[in-house]
C-alpha cells in the first residue's frame, strides 16, 4: 500500500525541479510489494522543438549501465564458474600488468577499490574498445589495490572487456540474450535502433544539435557506444522489471536469471571494513553517492545513479523500489537532480504504509563516508 498524499508530494517535488530548470522532465516509478505508481512529467525535449515527456521515453542510462548491464553480466559468468572474483584481472586481460596492476582483482574492479583513477583521457581522437583497453593497461595505480575507494569508469569498461573475452560474445549481444530478452525488457539495450529515435530523450546540445540515441558519456562514445560503464538506453518500465527481479532474488514471471545467492552477493557489502564507504558488487550501499536512498530507507538497501539524471534505489527489507529517469543535461549541463533524487527517496519510503522503518531487522548502522558528487 502506498500513501496517496506522499505520492502527491513526489509529483510536486518533480514539478518544482522542472519549474526551476533542474531538468526538462522525467519519469517516476515507485513500487511496493506489487503496488506501483508511475507517471511522466514535463518535457522530453526542449530544443529544437518542445516534446512532451511520455512514460515510454527511452533514456541514456549513463552509469546505471554499470549495474543494469555490466555487473549482472559479470555475475552470470561468476555464477557459471567462468570468472572468479578473487582472480587477478590479468587472468582474463593478460596485458593488464605493470605498476602493481597484477594484484588488482575482478572483485576490486566491481567495488571501485582497484586503485585506478576515474577515467582515461578523451581529448585526443582515439576510437574503439581496443584503444580504451590499451589506455587502461597503461594506467598507473593511484593507490594500493583494495585500500581506497575511488569511483572509476575504467574499472567497468575493463569488466565489460572481461565479459567479452570470457564469453566470446560482444557485450551488447550477451546482455540482450542473457538478461533483457528473458526479462522482457524490450526497450533496454546498447546502440538503439533508428525506429526508436523519436522516443529517446535527448541530452546535451553540442554544436547546435542535441545528442539523441548517441551515448552522452565521452569515453563510451569513443569506444563506439558499447562499454561496461555507460552506453545503455532504457525505460522506467524496463528498469521496474529488473528491480522486481532483484527483489524476487533473481526470478521474474517464472523465469530465473540469477540464483538467489548471486543476488545476495552482489547487493551486500563487499568492500573491506577499513574503507569508509560500503559498496556491493557494482551497487552502491552507503557512500557519498547514496543520495537517492533519502532519509528513511535503511542502510542495506542499494542503488545507483547516472550522470544524465537517472537513479534507481531498491529496498529489499520493505520490498520497495523508486526509479527516476530524467535528462537533466538537456539542453545544457546546468541541470541538477541530486536534491530531487534525495527528496524522492525519502518520500518513496514515507509512502509505504505497511512497513515500520524505525525497526528494520538486518539493517546496517551508519558510518562516515565521502561527500556527495555534484550531479
Amino acid at each position: 500500500m502506498l500513501r496517496s498524499e506522499k505520492l502527491a508530494e513526489m509529483d510536486l517535488a518533480i514539478l518544482a525541479a522542472i519549474a526551476s530548470n533542474k531538468c526538462p522532465g522525467g519519469v517516476l516509478w515507485v513500487e511496493h510489494d506489487g503496488t506501483a505508481y508511475h507517471k511522466a512529467f514535463g518535457n522530453r525535449a526542449l530544443v529544437p522543438v518542445s516534446e512532451a515527456m511520455t512514460e515510454d521515453t527511452i533514456f541514456d542510462a549513463a552509469s546505471l549501465t554499470k549495474v543494469v548491464a555490466c555487473t549482472p553480466a559479470v555475475l552470470l559468468l561468476v555464477e557459471r564458474g567462468e570468472v572468479k572474483l578473487a582472480a587477478p584481472v590479468k587472468t582474463y586481460i593478460p596485458e593488464f600488468t605493470g605498476d602493481g596492476k597484477e594484484l588488482v582483482t575482478v572483485g576490486q574492479l566491481l567495488t571501485h577499490t582497484s586503485g585506478l583513477r576515474p577515467d582515461i583521457e578523451t581529448r585526443s581522437d582515439w576510437q574503439g574498445q581496443g584503444a580504451a583497453i590499451k589506455k587502461a593497461c597503461a594506467e598507473k595505480l593511484q593507490s594500493k589495490p583494495g585500500a581506497v575507494f575511488k569511483y572509476s569508469d575504467i574499472n567497468f569498461f575493463l569488466l565489460g572487456e572481461i565479459v567479452q573475452r570470457v564469453s566470446h560474445t560482444r557485450l551488447e549481444v550477451f546482455v540482450q540474450r542473457e538478461i533483457y530478452a528473458p526479462l522482457k525488457m524490450t526497450d533496454t539495450g546498447y546502440l538503439p535502433r533508428p525506429q526508436k529515435l523519436s522516443r529517446i530523450a535527448p541530452t546535451e546540445l553540442v554544436a547546435g544539435s542535441a545528442w539523441r540515441g548517441v551515448v552522452h558519456d565521452p569515453t563510451a562514445r569513443h569506444m563506439g557506444g558499447v562499454a561496461g560503464h555507460a552506453g545503455l538506453f532504457t525505460t522506467a518500465s524496463d528498469l521496474a522489471r529488473y528491480a522486481r527481479m532483484l527483489l524476487r532474488l533473481g526470478e521474474l514471471d517464472g523465469v530465473r536469471v540469477f540464483k538467489p545467492e548471486t543476488v545476495r552477493l552482489m547487493t551486500s557489502v563487499q568492500t573491506p571494513p577499513e574503507i569508509s564507504v560500503r559498496r556491493g558488487l557494482g551497487w552502491d550501499i552507503d557512500s557519498g553517492y547514496s543520495g537517492p536512498r533519502g532519509e528513511v530507507f535503511p542502510i542495506g538497501s542499494y542503488g545507483h545513479t547516472g550522470w544524465t539524471g537517472g537513479s534507481l534505489w531498491i529496498d529489499p527489507f520493505s520490498k520497495t523500489f523508486v526509479i527516476f529517469l530524467s535528462n537533466r543535461n538537456h539542453p545544457t549541463e546546468a541541470g541538477n537532480v541530486s536534491v530531487l533524487r534525495h527528496q524522492l527517496g525519502t518520500l518513496a519510503a514515507e509512502a509505504v504504509a505497511d512497513f515500520d522503518f524505525s525497526h528494520v531487522a538486518g539493517a546496517l548502522a551508519g558510518m562516515a563516508h565521502l561527500p556527495p558528487p555534484k550531479k
